[in-house]
């Protein structure tokens, strides 16, 4: 079980979360961590970068959801770039797709919230 998580400036107000390798019950901590310390500083506007993550639980895509509330109680907003499919057809089975932006690279993620 292991995670990477960095965190850097994006354009604007705009912040990117990069994850790597298993989000599940034992990582999500990490995850929650490192999202709640962005909107605790009054960083609102998040880009979760989950290119090079391998798999996600319930747990994870909770402490993503979890993220997403806190944000949108400032006016804020998550975008996620996924483009490995097996991550992308977990969104779309739980419907999710209909919460979170899903986009290709950091790039349009971080126009849409702009």
């Amino acid at each position: 079980m292991d995670i990477k998580v960095t965190v850097h400036e994006g354009r604007g107000d705009v912040y990117v979360v990069e994850l790597g390798g298993e989000i599940d019950v034992y990582t999500s901590p990490q995850v929650r961590d490192a999202i709640g310390e962005l909107i605790d500083r009054g960083i609102y506007n998040l880009v979760i970068n989950l290119e090079h993550v391998r798999y996600i639980d319930s747990t994870g895509l909770g402490v993503l959801i979890g993220g997403l509330k806190r944000v949108r109680e400032h006016g804020g907003s998550v975008n996620l770039v996924c483009t490995n499919p097996q991550i992308r057809k977990i969104f779309d089975i739980t419907g999710l797709v209909k919460i979170f932006g899903i986009f290709e690279d950091d790039d349009a993620a971080m126009k849409a919230l702009v």
